[in-house]
Order: C-alpha cells, then sequence, then structure tokens
C-alpha cells in the first residue's frame, strides 16, 4: 500500500479521481493499492520566542528576551492568533500520522505542491510524525489532469532528489521568522505602534514611498521644444533634438525660423515585409501585468483565480518565473495543440528555442492550458477573463498563420539642419493577432516616397518636464522582478570598473519570488501600508511611518540587503551553501541593527514611554511619543514636544534629554535642508519653550 500526503484536500481529491475509484474515510481515502490524505496548508508553524526563553517579566513584549537566535528551530501545530491549536489540525495531523505507521504502508509519497513551500510541509509532518523507517518518494505535478496524475504516479523520485530544495525553504522559513519577530518587537517596543518589519514587505513598501516622495518633491522645470506640423489629417509630427532652456525661447525661436527656411524632404525609405512575433508565454508576474493592465484585476484576485483554474485541472502550475517550455514537453504540448485544433483553433506545433529552452526554467515551465478545455459555463466571469488570457497566448505562439507587416522607416532632412527619423507598421495578415494582440501597437506613417517635399510648419511649443509615475501592478511586479534594472544598466553604460562585479551581484536577484510576492504585497494592503486604485499603488500614512520610523533606528531593509538574502537561498537551492550559512547572514545583519541602536547611539531614540526631562513650559513631564518626545501636560494644553525627526535627521533621546536639561545639544551633522537638499550641521538649543537651530561654533 502507498501513501499519498497531499497539500490540500483538493489536491488529494484530484490525485483520487486520477488512481479510480477510491472509499471515503475520515481524513483520507482508499482502495486501488493507494491511500491519500491531506495536510490543510501549513500544519506547523515555527515556535514563538517565549517557547525558548519563557515568558517576560511582565508577560508582554519586552526587550528582555530579543534579540532571539535559536541554536535549533522548532516547531508546534499551528495554532489561531489566541495561541490554541485548531481541533480540527489536531485531529488531522493524527489522522496522517497513524496512516504513517500502518504496517500495510510500506511507501511514503510527499504530494505537496510543486514549490519549496510544498516541499516542506509534507517533510514537517513526516519529522513530526516519528521514526519512519519506509521508503520516502516524491509527486511532482506540474498541473493536475488525471493524464499528469498518472503518469507523475508510474514515474515517482526519490524524495532525496530534492533535498536541496527543502533545504531552500527551510532556511526562507528560518530567515523570516528571525527578521520578523526580532525586528517587528524592536520597532513596536521603540514606536508605541505595530509596525510589521519583514525581509521583503519593507524594501515592497519603500519601493513605493521612495516613488511617492519623488512626485512629490518633483519641481517641474519649463522648456521649449521646437515641432513641426505636418498638413491634412494624416499629417506628420516631426520633433528636434534641440531642447531649450526656459530662458532661451529666443534661440527656439530662431532655430524654428532656420528649419522653416529650408524645405523638408524625404532622404530616404526602407520598407519590407516582415513578420511580427508574438509575445513570450506567461510566467505568473507577466500574466498579472497582462490582467492588470487590461481589467485592472489586483495581484491577489489574478492568483486565487489561475490557483483555482490549476485546482480544476485547466492550466499548468501558476507560480512560475519562466516563459518557457522544458524540451521533455515537446509531445505533451503537441496533444494539446492536437485538442485545439479540434475545436477550430489553428495551431500548429513549433520546435523554437524561443519556446523551448531548458537553461531558462529553474522549477517550472510557462503557464500554459491543459489538456482538460472547460465548458464555457463551467467558468465565472472572472475565470473567463484569466483563463482566456493563457489560452490566447498559447495560440498565438503555437499560431499556424503568420501575422505579416510592412515595416517602413522614413528619414527626413530639413535642408542640412537637423534630420527626422518616422517608424512604422501596417499589419498586412493579422495572423496570431487576431487572438492575442496585447503585445502590439502599431504606428502608421504616410506613404511618402524618396525625394516628396513634405509641408511643414515648424514652431515653439513649451512644455515642462515630466515628474516620475507611481508604480502600477505591472512596474512594481517588473521592478520587483529586477529592482536593480537601472544600477545594471548605468554599470554597462559607463563600462565602469566593477561592471563585470555588478553583473555577477544582480544576476538572479529579486524581492520575493512568484509564489510570495502577491501575498506579501497583499499583506502590506492589509496593513493600511499602501493602496491600490484601478492599477495604481500608493503610499499611506501608516506606510510613511513605518519607513521613517524605520530609518530613525536604523534599520536599512533596502532592496540590497534583502537581494543579498534572495541570492545566498539561491546558493543553498544549488548546494553551494548550507542552511546555516545563509540563517547566519540574516543573524549577523538582525545583530548589528541591536547593536546599531545600542544605547548613545545615533539611532537611539528610545522606547515608547520613556522620560526625557522637564517640560520647560509647564513643568510637566517629557516622554517618548509616537511622532515625538512630547510634554505629558498636552491634554492640559501644553503643546511643547521635539520631534523625532528634524530635517530628516534622527534626534536621539540623550541628545533630547540633554536639551531640557542644559537648554543646548551637541553639536549634530546631517542635518538636510528641504530648500536646497544640501546637508549642514548645528545644535538644537531650547528658545522659548522651542527646538531652535543654533549656528555657533
Amino acid at each position: 500500500m502507498t501513501l499519498i500526503i497531499a497539500e490540500k484536500p483538493s489536491l488529494a481529491r484530484n490525485i483520487a479521481s486520477a488512481i479510480g475509484t477510491l472509499q471515503k474515510h475520515r481524513g483520507y481515502l482508499e482502495g486501488e493499492g493507494y491511500v491519500v490524505t491531506w495536510a490543510f496548508g501549513h500544519l506547523f508553524s515555527l515556535c514563538d520566542i517565549e517557547d525558548y526563553t519563557g515568558k517576560t517579566s511582565t508577560g508582554k513584549w519586552s526587550m528582555e528576551n530579543i534579540p532571539c537566535f535559536p541554536d535549533t528551530f522548532r516547531f508546534n501545530l499551528r495554532r489561531d492568533k489566541e495561541g490554541k491549536v485548531d481541533s480540527g489540525v489536531r485531529e488531522q495531523f493524527e489522522t496522517v500520522k497513524s496512516l504513517c505507521h500502518r504496517r500495510d504502508v510500506d511507501a511514503i509519497v510527499n504530494a505537496g505542491d510543486a514549490d519549496r513551500e510544498g516541499e516542506i510541509i509534507v517533510r514537517l509532518i513526516l519529522q513530526h510524525a516519528g521514526e519512519l523507517k519506509k521508503p520516502l518518494l516524491r509527486l511532482w505535478l506540474p498541473d493536475q489532469t488525471p493524464e499528469t496524475v498518472r503518469a507523475a504516479l508510474a514515474d515517482l523520485k526519490s524524495e532525496d532528489d530534492y533535498n536541496n530544495l527543502a533545504a531552500e525553504g527551510f532556511a526562507r522559513t528560518y530567515i523570516d521568522w528571525l527578521y520578523g519577530v526580532n525586528l517587528t518587537r524592536f520597532a513596536t517596543l521603540k514606536s508605541g505602534t505595530l509596525l510589521r518589519v519583514g525581509r521583503v514587505i519593507v524594501p515592497i513598501v519603500k519601493a513605493i514611498y521612495d516613488r511617492d516622495l519623488a512626485i512629490e518633491n518633483f519641481k517641474p522645470e519649463l522648456y521649449f521644444a521646437v515641432v513641426g506640423k505636418g498638413e491634412g489629417e494624416d499629417g506628420i509630427e516631426l520633433q528636434s533634438k534641440k531642447k531649450f532652456s526656459k530662458d532661451e525661447k529666443a534661440k527656439a525661436e530662431k532655430w524654428a525660423e532656420a528649419l522653416n527656411g529650408v524645405p523638408t524632404v524625404v532622404k530616404s525609405r526602407k520598407s519590407k515585409k516582415d513578420k511580427l512575433n508574438p509575445g513570450k508565454l506567461y510566467s505568473l508576474s507577466k500574466l498579472q501585468n497582462a490582467l492588470g493592465k487590461k481589467y485592472k484585476m489586483p495581484m491577489d484576485d489574478s492568483l486565487r483565480i489561475i490557483q483555482g483554474l490549476y485546482e480544476k485541472g485547466y492550466v499548468t502550475y501558476p507560480r512560475t518565473n519562466s516563459e518557457y517550455l522544458a524540451t521533455a514537453e515537446k509531445d505533451k504540448m503537441k496533444t494539446i495543440i492536437q485538442n485545439l485544433a479540434k475545436i477550430g483553433y489553428p495551431v500548429t506545433f513549433k520546435d523554437k528555442k524561443t519556446i523551448f529552452d531548458d537553461s531558462k526554467i529553474e522549477s517550472h515551465s510557462a503557464l500554459t492550458p491543459t489538456f482538460k478545455i472547460p465548458d464555457k459555463q463551467a467558468l465565472s466571469e472572472e475565470e473567463k477573463k484569466v483563463y482566456q488570457a493563457v489560452l490566447r497566448r498559447f495560440v498565438a505562439v503555437f499560431c499556424a498563420e503568420e501575422c505579416i507587416c510592412q515595416k517602413t522607416e522614413l528619414v527626413l532632412a530639413a535642408g542640412e539642419l537637423e534630420e527626422f527619423t518616422l517608424k512604422g507598421n501596417i499589419i498586412l495578415e493579422k495572423g496570431w493577432t487576431k487572438f492575442d494582440d496585447s503585445t502590439r501597437t502599431d504606428k502608421i506613417i504616410p506613404d511618402y516616397k524618396v525625394g516628396d517635399t513634405v509641408s511643414v510648419t515648424y514652431g515653439i511649443k513649451e512644455k515642462e518636464t515630466s515628474p516620475p509615475k507611481h508604480y502600477t501592478i505591472e512596474t512594481l511586479n517588473n521592478y520587483l522582478k529586477n529592482p536593480f534594472r537601472e544600477e545594471k544598466a548605468k554599470a554597462e553604460e559607463e563600462e565602469a570598473d566593477d561592471a563585470e562585479e555588478y553583473r555577477a551581484m544582480f544576476e538572479g536577484l529579486e524581492l520575493g519570488t512568484e509564489a510570495t510576492r502577491t501575498g506579501i504585497i497583499e499583506n502590506a494592503r492589509n496593513s493600511n501600508y499602501i493602496q491600490l486604485k484601478k492599477d495604481v499603488y500608493t503610499i499611506l500614512p501608516d506606510g510613511r511611518y513605518l519607513i521613517e520610523q524605520l530609518s530613525m533606528m536604523g534599520i536599512s531593509m533596502d532592496k540590497f540587503k534583502t537581494a543579498t538574502t534572495g541570492k545566498a537561498l539561491k546558493q543553498v537551492f544549488r548546494g553551494e551553501l548550507p542552511v546555516e550559512g545563509a540563517v547566519g547572514i540574516a543573524t549577523d545583519e538582525i545583530r548589528s541593527v541591536f547593536e546599531k541602536g545600542g544605547e548613545g547611539s545615533d539611532f537611539d531614540i528610545g522606547f515608547y514611554g520613556d522620560p526625557v526631562g522637564i517640560c520647560p513650559l509647564c513643568g510637566n513631564q517629557v516622554v517618548k511619543g509616537k511622532y515625538s518626545y512630547g510634554c505629558r501636560g498636552y491634554k492640559e494644553g501644553c503643546k511643547f514636544r521635539i520631534n523625532l525627526s528634524i530635517c530628516r535627521r534622527p534626534i536621539p533621546i540623550h541628545q533630547a534629554k540633554k536639551l531640557l536639561a542644559e537648554g543646548i545639544t551637541d553639536p549634530l551633522s546631517g542635518f538636510i535642508s528641504p530648500r536646497t537638499g544640501g546637508t549642514f550641521d548645528a545644535r538644537l538649543r531650547l528658545e522659548e519653550g522651542k527646538a531652535v537651530f543654533d549656528f555657533n561654533k
């Protein structure tokens, strides 16, 4: 008898239905030589700090037991918010445990989802089930159709083949726990407000914060452009490469006059028929980008829907970062193509490197439809949108009808003064664009011949520089997949001495993964750090507070450090670094935060409620508050306060104490002028109950 442990009940049902008719029991199904049982996703979670250290003297969060770095990480059955183990979770674990020890069970199969999280979910159950001297096997499912399940059951791998994947999964779990529990408690105790500090959530919120701050601080600059307008409805528009500042209006007018003084003639024309290639198959991020752009569909909605379609057997495993298929899947694709051809789609098999490329696949191939084609009535409207997006892209990639266009490039010359280039496509045969045209925008240009004189009138147009744009679903996703795109491009463009180092550092680095990114962004939304309206992300007040407080505490959870941890996890996956090595990197970073914020440092802004001194206005006590060192007499109308940050420079608590006790601080460096952006040094001095700058040395 073979025991199969599925990650979720829905997967267990799909496996069971592929095997045959199995008899239902409480917590499992049995028949045809198999016992199929399931978890509810995570049955186990990491123990809390108090399980290692015992309760604090107050019974509340305290600095008494942090930072906490366990020698060995321990797990408990999953608990609810009140710390109690759910009875259903306990009962199901006991069921799985007893099945593992059944005498007639001679092999156990891990059927967790085909990723690192699914790998460790079942391993944790087996670790807590007691000693098992039975072969452990792995069922790896790229999709959940009966055909795929049966093929995978006939080709079970040893669980040992996935040890590196499990090691990466455990390393990520330990590291995220270390960051989350230590820094969340530290930041919350400092600020008096629950601040969720996570390895990936903070850099995501910070990216949106930085972009919104850049937009707010953007100062548009006026300039003059010289623009040529052609005659008629189809008149062309030409823009000079020369740009004139707001003080150079006369120069701009003079250049426009010069261009008007010579004929604009078509100098050259290149025109050829060509094939337009479709976009690649979808990865999860690229699919979410397309759905966000077309339907304004939030990422958590698109992931939930595509996951549901996967569990129903209509699409392949969704949490993939690849846009390519494995060469071993060619026969499988031929069968899917035959099925689609039978229902009228003009598809044919294509054996191309742009479709099949093993070197571009880490764990999972691109998203595709499966053998199983749903009836239209079987899908909701939202499911139809998502399924059609996957199907139409697949049909476009394997379309038998080519998209033929006429590519044209015109070069126009205004005498000897300046040349202008116009490019455009004219679609001659639609081909695959009948099914998926989301990647194409076609610019139509006039049918000019070489030597034609074009009637163009040049004039000046006042314009202003544009601020950065808010992050959208698509642009945020693209940033998180490649957060160092700009730095890398700059290094390559400038051919810097360390360009090779940049290339090595940035290879494969991303913030979050296809499997985790959506959930982390949703967590940031639920925490009121960011908001999503239509498909635009913006920062919220709580998000600003999070980033600014962490900055004052010296907690730098930037993309560089997060990506370095991500790189270490990949090294664990490749067997180049042990789990302990990756955990050690995180431990050192967290320990440095506590040391950096130690007493007397520039990042020691005290803990919420700490006494600071006596109010110079009313004589009440001044204490550390949420935004400032403020007077307890505020309810009686006292307005004395010293902001925690002045001109973007944190004011440490020992300097606030000195200001109240002696009327002046030590010299402080690093203030940033809101007017010029430059830095300056100064003391703070009390003057009529207010903290003011003192520039006397």
